[in-house]
């Protein structure tokens, strides 16, 4: 029994691992966090991607029950299913809220234009607005060059001003650090009402950069991340430009 025991122990590791191919590090209830220096990655630009697809559950064919359990079923004609609410349009936008280590708070997010500066304060600048769930995703950077400046990050997800619907997709937050294997952080919990999510804060903490996961979901807006981790800024509603067709 101790040779079975001991084997266990052996295999057990600080983090739930993807596959060699996938060189791959999960963050996940059980382990929750990493540190970006310890890794060699407390440098350069740190890029932060947002990818989701909506669940095959919901978009896919007609359910099958057991012909064994239901013989006649075989003998009775298709339902023919209107579109309904599952087949939602989802636009998952990622957001920062930052603190630099001079006290200025701010937001980072496709909602208001507030894009943000690579090379300058806050050193955290969004790519683009993905409203269609693409593969390429919603990409925030992080200038770690300037970590000294950065006191902490919290990237957050949100759903813009539709049915909420993180119950019916399927998105994942990765982080790409400049050295050593990406961060992946799966947004899978169903939430059926939650309209935002808090995914993961990053903090300087004595010199060190550590990526914590959080995957705390609310039911309202930024505003209430906000008052969930007591950053103390000012909200109003925000809408975005019409989506270029």
């Amino acid at each position: 029994m101790k040779f079975w025991e001991n084997l266990w122990r052996g295999r057990s590791t600080q983090f739930d691992s993807g596959s060699a191919a996938t060189n791959a590090i999960e963050l996940t209830k059980r382990h929750q966090t990493i540190s970006l220096t310890k890794q060699g990655a407390a440098t350069g630009n740190l890029r932060i991607n947002l990818s989701w697809r909506m669940r095959t559950s919901d978009i896919g064919g007609p359910q099958r029950g057991s012909l064994l359990r239901h013989p006649f079923k075989a003998l009775k004609p298709e339902v023919v299913q209107a579109h309904t609410q599952s087949m939602v349009n989802v636009d998952l936008d990622l957001g920062c809220m930052y603190e630099l280590a001079d006290g200025t708070k701010g937001v980072v997010q496709p909602l208001g234009g507030f894009l943000g500066d690579l090379n300058g304060p806050p050193y955290v600048k969004l790519s683009g607005d993905d409203r269609f769930g693409s593969g390429s995703g919603e990409t925030v950077f992080v200038n770690l060059d300037h970590r000294e400046q950065i006191k902490r990050l919290l990237i957050f997800v949100y759903i813009y001003d539709q049915t909420p619907a993180f119950d019916r997709t399927h998105a994942i937050v990765t982080l790409y650090p400049s050295n050593g294997p990406r961060i992946e952080i799966g947004l899978d919990e169903r939430h059926s009402q939650a309209r935002s999510c808090a995914v993961v804060m990053i903090e300087n903490a004595k010199n060190e950069l550590v990526v914590r996961r959080e995957v705390k979901f609310v039911y309202g807006f930024q505003a209430e991340l906000d008052r969930l981790y007591g950053w103390g800024l000012q909200w109003g509603r925000g809408y975005k430009a019409k989506a270029d067709r």
